[in-house]
């Protein structure tokens, strides 16, 4: 990716932060009209043929200016998708985060990474293996990222500080949670690097922890798990590795201690054995380029803006009466239909910014209960 001009950079941040306007649409707006600004100036005529009565208005210029003074203030920085230092690894997971922020060195996100996660309630043996494991690789040039979280999380923080610790938060990156991990933050933050997609001040919300999790899977070429129940935010950082096509490792346990359940199922399911660095630096080791995602959907088919605009119209009823809230696939409603794929998603980009429909990563779309 080229870098971007300062303008179009403050545009992305300005579409990125508007209501309704989430990773997947972002990038279907910016690929449909080739920039934010033009994406920017569709927004209320969009919304309302998806059916907003009041027009979407997009996030102000001075908005998004407070938010970079914010962060500036911080002595953080602002990574927009597009610029030519974004993260290679993430421009390729689906959806790439719009805007990230980076408190620290950033250039830690251009070397090797790898995520460690697993209980935030761990056993001694968990921790001291998850610090031993973040050291080993760290000493062959491997950064360790993880989520700040109490007990594995910690511990991957911990083995890494002096070799390369990144620490990806739900809240803003001057959001310390749980408050406890302070110290460890300001260790991270002077020697490392903290990350987060929201802005700075945003204190974390339930629905933040998701995004944060694949933000952790899609800086790395794989994750390693430990320990972790069966029904645990560390199994759905594994998911979400595994459908960005990243390795997943995993740590086994005794299978009469519960935090063994979920990493000894990830076993079964075909998970790479973890009993040390040697099991990770040899998947490393391995080439395996990352192709760069599909976004041809978003252009939508040869045709021009405003045949598109028509097609959509006529489809938009229909797209509606399909839907649920149980999410189906962009292929489904295209078998459905008959229609081309790009002309479901413009329809279904004009319905998500009117609120009544939800887009899902892996190209998935949900219909929003009235």
């Amino acid at each position: 990716m080229s870098g971007l001009a300062s303008d179009e950079r403050l545009d992305r941040l300005r579409l990125a932060r508007t209501d309704q306007v989430g990773a997947v649409t972002f990038h279907a707006l910016v690929q449909r009209f080739g920039s934010a600004a033009r994406a920017l100036d569709a927004l209320p005529d969009l919304s309302r043929r998806g059916g907003r009565l009041q027009g979407l208005k997009p996030v102000s210029r001075a908005e998004a200016e407070r938010e970079l003074a914010g962060g500036a203030a911080l002595g953080a920085r602002l990574m927009v998708w597009g610029d030519a230092d974004y993260p290679a690894l993430l421009a390729a997971a689906e959806p790439a985060p719009p805007v990230l922020w980076l408190l620290g060195d950033g250039a830690l996100l251009d070397r090797p990474c790898i995520a460690i996660v697993g209980a935030r309630i761990a056993s001694s043996a968990g921790q001291r293996f998850a610090r031993a494991l973040a050291a080993d690789l760290g000493a062959e040039g491997v950064v360790i990222v993880s989520g700040l979280a109490r007990g594995i999380d910690a511990a991957a923080h911990e083995g890494s500080l002096g070799t390369g610790a990144a620490a990806v938060l739900a809240g803003g990156v001057d959001d310390i949670y749980p408050p406890e991990h302070e110290a460890l933050y300001r260790q991270i933050a002077a020697r490392g690097v903290v990350v987060s997609e929201n802005p700075p001040g945003r204190r974390a919300q339930a629905r933040d922890f998701p995004r944060r999790n694949r933000v952790i899977s899609g800086l790395c070429r794989g994750t390693v798990v430990v320990e972790a129940e069966l029904r645990s935010g560390s199994l759905i950082t594994a998911r979400l590795a595994a459908e960005q096509g990243r390795d997943v490792f995993a740590v086994p346990g005794s299978p009469l201690d519960p935090r063994s359940r979920g990493v000894n199922d990830l076993l079964r399911q075909g998970a790479i054995l973890c009993e040390g660095a040697a099991d990770v630096l040899r998947e490393l080791a391995a080439p395996r380029p990352l192709d760069e995602p599909d976004r041809g959907a978003y252009v939508g088919p040869q045709m021009d803006e405003a045949a598109l605009r028509q097609a959509a119209e006529q489809l938009r009823a229909e797209v509606l009466q399909r839907l649920s809230p149980v999410p189906v696939s962009y292929d489904d409603l295209v078998r459905a239909t008959g229609a081309p794929v790009g002309v479901v998603l413009a329809t279904l980009v004009e319905l998500a910014l009117a609120g009544r429909v939800e887009l899902h990563p892996g190209s998935r779309v949900s219909r929003v209960e009235d």
